[in-house]
């Protein structure tokens, strides 16, 4: 099973940025597609970004054009780079791999918070 791990969360001013990693034990492109999704307090999962193995993404209505989904498939990192945040972006960020069999595995997620 394929191993998920954050980084990058913290605090930041509105306005400001960060970049999310998401290190993968085996090889990203060995999956059908890659993803972050976050959750605030009392409210669902959602997807922020997603990737395919063909390198098409999508993105969440809200985030879209201040964030940028990307990958290094040597490294087999996920990125997830946030512009312009706004207080409603904080949450939990977590990564998620999907494989051609529809199994999913999650991250344990990382921090967002953007608070002046």
């Amino acid at each position: 099973q394929v191993q998920l791990v954050e980084s990058g969360g913290g605090l930041v001013q509105p306005g400001g940025s960060l970049r999310l990693s998401c290190a993968a034990s085996g090889r990203i492109l060995s999956f059908y597609s890659m993803g972050w999704y976050r959750q605030a307090p009392g409210k669902q999962r959602e997807l922020v970004a997603s990737i395919t193995k063909g390198g098409t993404t999508n993105y969440g209505e809200t985030v879209k054009g201040r964030f940028t989904i990307s990958r290094d498939s040597v490294k087999n990192i996920l990125y997830l780079q946030m512009n312009s945040l706004r207080s409603e972006d904080t949450a939990v960020y977590y990564c998620k791999s999907l494989t051609y069999r529809d199994q999913s595995n999650w991250g344990q997620g990382t921090q967002v918070t953007v608070t002046s």
